[in-house]
């Protein structure tokens, strides 16, 4: 074989293994792509950070609204949800912040009833007493919380964070059963189910103990 012909061979191999090197670098940078993603936030992911933050927020103005002249047991399961949930509306609002999604949600809710905002457009505006959320307190059940003392603060907030406990619990359920919703988000809400139905447990039985019952649904 001549020196040219070898020149020419080795020019087609060059350009064969560049050829390949490219498809094996577009290859590469898809899979790349793909992966990055996958860890992209779902509308799952963020109206459920979103709405349950704004709902832990509201149990954690409801306990810090008890007033102190209550017995220490009611006391000291008011403190834990302080601290519970607020570390955990801190978690929620650093993926949101990371993500550079809005903290809360022009459409509360959507993400846990999809098509009925798509039928029906955005959700109207409500009065100031109506729930946005499950077992959400109205402006009425706050003011009533902050003017009770002794056992009717008790029973009064025992009530209300029970009904909004188990308001968590069924936004917590959606998204731990949702398929769209990411490995982190369904570990924190399965998290949350446990620790909350443990808390109505135990307010529950203080409830009976002061001759008292559970609110119905709101």
């Amino acid at each position: 074989m001549t020196r040219r012909a070898m020149t020419a061979v080795c020019a087609v191999g060059v350009a064969v293994l560049l050829v390949i090197a490219g498809l094996l670098a577009g290859v590469a940078w898809e899979n790349h792509r793909a992966e990055a993603r996958s860890h992209e936030p779902r509308p799952v992911d963020v109206g459920f950070a979103q709405d349950m933050s704004v709902h832990h927020d509201q149990a954690i103005l409801m306990a810090q609204t008890l007033a102190r002249d209550v017995a220490p047991e009611v006391r000291g399961l008011a403190d834990r949800i302080v601290a519970t949930q607020t570390a955990e509306a801190a978690t929620m609002r650093g993926w949101l912040d990371w993500f550079g999604e809005p903290l809360t949600s022009s459409e509360p809710m959507s993400w846990m009833h999809p098509s009925e905002h798509d039928d029906h457009g955005p959700t109207p505006q409500v009065d100031d007493n109506t729930p946005p959320m499950p077992g959400f307190a109205s402006s009425d059940d706050l003011a009533r919380l902050a003017s009770a003392h002794g056992v009717d603060a008790e029973v009064w907030f025992l009530q209300l964070m029970i009904r909004h406990h188990e308001g968590g619990v069924e936004m917590a359920t959606a998204a731990q059963n949702s398929d769209e919703a990411s490995g982190a988000t369904r570990r924190l809400a399965l998290a949350m189910i446990t620790e909350q139905g443990d808390e109505i447990g135990q307010m529950t039985l203080m409830l009976k103990a002061r001759d008292a019952e559970p609110l119905p649904p709101a």
